[in-house]
């Protein structure tokens, strides 16, 4: 199944502007609520990277994984991934298991802010 990607800078702004982030040396994974039940998926990739082919090969393989596991992604959120320049270095396992491990990382931290206010995270997932 295809994902559904962000494409309007002023989106990208927005999760940017008021989303929350993880980060390690490969990649930065922001999320923002976006008031629908689909995921949309947004993909940075800079010239710091490379040339075309080299930020083109990072930016498939983003997109591939967040299409093979869009079950491990929170509905109803917009994510945006940033490369970082080490990212082309590493191959799609290394990709993978960091975008997976942050994306992990953003959902368990808003499962313990929720029991903190007393809500169940159930009631903030539809």
């Amino acid at each position: 199944m295809a994902i559904i990607t962000i494409k309007k800078n002023r989106a990208f702004r927005r999760v940017f502007a008021n989303g929350r982030s993880r980060a390690d040396k490969l990649l930065v994974v922001y999320r923002l609520a976006n008031g629908t039940d689909e995921c949309r998926f947004g993909f940075t990739v800079s010239r710091k990277l490379g040339g075309a082919v080299v930020r083109n090969r990072v930016r498939r393989r983003l997109k591939e994984i967040c299409r093979r596991h869009q079950e491990r992604f929170v509905p109803g959120y917009d994510y945006v991934v940033v490369a970082r320049p080490m990212a082309a270095q590493v191959d799609y396992q290394g990709l993978e298991n960091s975008l997976l491990k942050l994306a992990g990382n953003l959902s368990n931290r808003e499962r313990s802010r929720s029991s903190r206010v007393g809500i169940s995270f159930d009631d903030l997932v539809p």
